[in-house]
């Protein structure tokens, strides 16, 4: 007994090969580089419900400092994740120095009451590669490849 494909199969076989490739994509584990430990130092600005810059970026194992620099009122930082927590008083600086050993995107608000808006005043530390953005460079990048081969048809 022999199995039939269908007709059908052999007109969709292309898009359903590109289609499983970008579920590899999509899902396939991205190698990590290989970085060295290092210094990173982020002047924040504090003011009216924002920080700058809101989001902070460094790799595993790097050493991070974070100086608050209020505009306006008194403001502090606390990093979901790390439990850390600082403040600093207006016309002062505060600073926090960890290390960012736990990869992944931890949110950090404002840890002070400032105002009415006080709960949307957040900003990103990304401790790791921008997974995301490889992903979607390797999905518009295979986008861009079934395009071709069906134009070319």
């Amino acid at each position: 007994m022999s199995a039939h494909i269908p007709p059908s199969f052999y007109k969709y076989r292309a898009s359903i090969v590109f289609a499983l490739a970008g579920i590899l994509i999509a899902l396939a584990p991205l190698p990590s580089p290989i970085t060295t430990p290092t210094e990173r130092h982020f002047r924040v600005e504090a003011r009216s419900f924002e920080y700058n810059p809101a989001v902070l970026r460094a790799n595993p194992g790097d050493r991070v400092t974070i100086e608050l620099i209020p505009m306006d009122v008194v403001h502090g930082i606390y990093i979901d994740g790390y439990n850390l927590e600082f403040h600093a008083d207006p016309g002062q600086t505060g600073e926090l120095t960890f290390i960012a050993n736990r990869p992944g995107i931890y949110r950090f608000r404002c840890s002070v009451t400032c105002g009415a808006l006080h709960p949307f005043m957040i900003g990103k530390l990304q401790v790791g590669p921008n997974s995301l953005l490889w992903r979607g460079a390797g999905l518009a990048t295979l986008a861009a490849l079934a395009g071709a081969w069906r134009l070319r048809r």
